[in-house]
């Protein structure tokens, strides 16, 4: 796969800058004043499943062409002032089974380091950003009409921001950057977190029964963009609200997040951070606010974020029988 398999050990874990991924560390065991600290217990554990990690760390596909699902979008999840948990207590997800933990508010794709993460549709980079404690290394993609996405614990990014790729275009190489990897080592499968945030709010890209699916395929087994495919039309303007976004960034208690969204010279991209950072600490902003005037519909958009070349599709270790 060339020069993604150079990646080196603090790329993969995103160490770098150590002093300030120490800090960010320290928050997530103990909090602050305006960030409930992370919740664990021995039910954590459950998330441990070698028989899949150890494969991946090795650099093996763990089910040829198709990307096993490590963990899915939480229906139950605890309300974000009781602090992040990945505790696995009260889990539902699609399926109506529990592959999932407390606060997943996403898709994990397991997935060998260095696997090239690419846009699941046309859309603008408006952040790339890493917090140890909330994900490492992510890349932030604006697809318009009220859908954003990210792919989370990267160990490259190819992208800077204000970068337009097309459905398909390489954004990354997947590790497994961020506390999470580091603290479950080797017995956590290396993934990418994929987030979906539509109208302002994390949602699942899969449907359960009678809701919308957002995978293009329109139904719960996403695949690949075709390579060599025509390109897409330009990516719809955004709709997130100018007036919205002031509003929660007034809102903001914490000075040191308030201090760096105000920085961001560009205002689509302050939007979309924004919006992202009031998702992840919700417990920062004074008020929750609607981001977009006019909520959109959902509709199939979405590829899966991997390259045709590298994968077919999708499949669930604890539901082999499903089959698309």
């Amino acid at each position: 796969m060339g020069d993604e398999k150079r990646l080196t050990v603090r790329e993969v874990f995103g160490l770098s800058p150590l002093p300030l991924r120490l800090r960010e560390a320290k928050l997530a065991l103990t909090g602050d004043p305006e960030t409930p600290r992370s919740r664990f217990d021995h039910t954590s554990l459950k998330m441990f499943r070698p028989a899949l990690a150890l494969p991946l760390w090795l650099g093996r596909k763990a089910r040829g062409r198709r990307v096993p699902v490590y963990n899915l979008f939480n229906y139950l999840q605890p309300p974000p002032e009781e602090g992040w948990s990945v505790r696995v207590t009260r889990v539902r997800d699609f399926l109506g089974t529990g592959l999932t933990y407390d606060s997943h508010n996403g898709t994990d794709f397991a997935v060998p380091l260095g696997t090239v993460v690419v846009a699941p549709a046309a859309g603008v980079v408006r952040r790339v950003s890493s917090e140890f404690n909330r994900g490492g290394l992510k890349v932030f993609l604006d697809h318009g009409e009220g859908l954003v996405t990210s792919a989370n614990h990267l160990a490259r990014s190819l992208v800077k921001v204000g970068d337009r790729v097309p459905r398909g275009a390489p954004l990354a190489l997947s590790g497994y950057s961020g506390l999470d990897g580091l603290s479950t080592f080797p017995f956590g499968a290396p993934h990418v977190h994929f987030n979906v945030w539509f109208n302002g709010e994390y949602v699942d890209p899969f449907a359960p029964e009678g809701a919308v699916s957002l995978w293009r395929t329109g139904d719960n087994w996403p695949t690949p963009a075709p390579e060599g495919a025509a390109p897409e039309r330009a990516v719809p303007p955004s709709g997130l609200d100018p007036a919205a976004v002031a509003e929660a960034l007034a809102g903001c208690v914490h000075a040191e997040t308030r201090a760096a969204l105000a920085a961001i010279e560009d205002p689509e991209a302050r939007a979309v951070s924004t919006l992202v950072m009031a998702n992840y600490y919700p417990t920062r902003f004074a008020a929750r606010v609607q981001f977009y005037a006019s909520p959109f519909a959902r509709s199939p958009r979405l590829d899966l974020p991997f390259r045709a070349r590298d994968f077919d599709g999708i499949m669930f270790p604890h539901r082999p029988e499903l089959r698309p």
